[in-house]
């Protein structure tokens, strides 16, 4: 099983695809809680190159509310992260499978809140 919900982006670079990305998740009832540059971050502090890379924490309160309420370590695995990355042939687009991260954790019950989570970021993938 993938772990990630992926969209390839031929056109447009990878701020342009990060504009899209997050008038998407708001669209869709997720705030962008934080924000990584993995690229800038690796070039600091190693002094190393790399492609485009970032991480957008994204959160849907409702469903964090709800999964929080039936499994309060939940918070380790949240918010959601969307990885925006730049790979041959343009941008990558890859969010967390939550059914697929869920599977780590004993509580059946997050299975109700897994599903539609992960049907709600596939509809953002596909909207970007």
């Amino acid at each position: 099983m993938s772990y990630t919900l992926n969209r390839l982006f031929a056109d447009g670079g990878i701020d342009e695809v990060e504009t899209r990305t997050r008038k998407a998740l708001a669209d869709h009832g997720f705030g962008v809680l934080t924000e990584i540059d993995v690229r800038a971050t690796m070039k600091k502090k190693l002094d190393v190159e790399m492609p485009g890379y970032r991480i957008l924490g994204a959160c849907n309160p409702e469903m964090a509310w709800q999964a929080i309420g039936m499994e309060p370590r939940i918070g380790a695995m949240l918010p959601c992260n969307v990885i925006l990355r730049e790979v041959e042939g343009g941008v990558e687009v890859s969010a967390i499978d939550p059914v697929a991260s869920m599977q780590a954790i004993e509580n059946p019950d997050l299975q109700t809140v897994a599903g539609p989570m992960r049907a709600l970021l596939q509809t953002v993938v596909d909207a970007i």
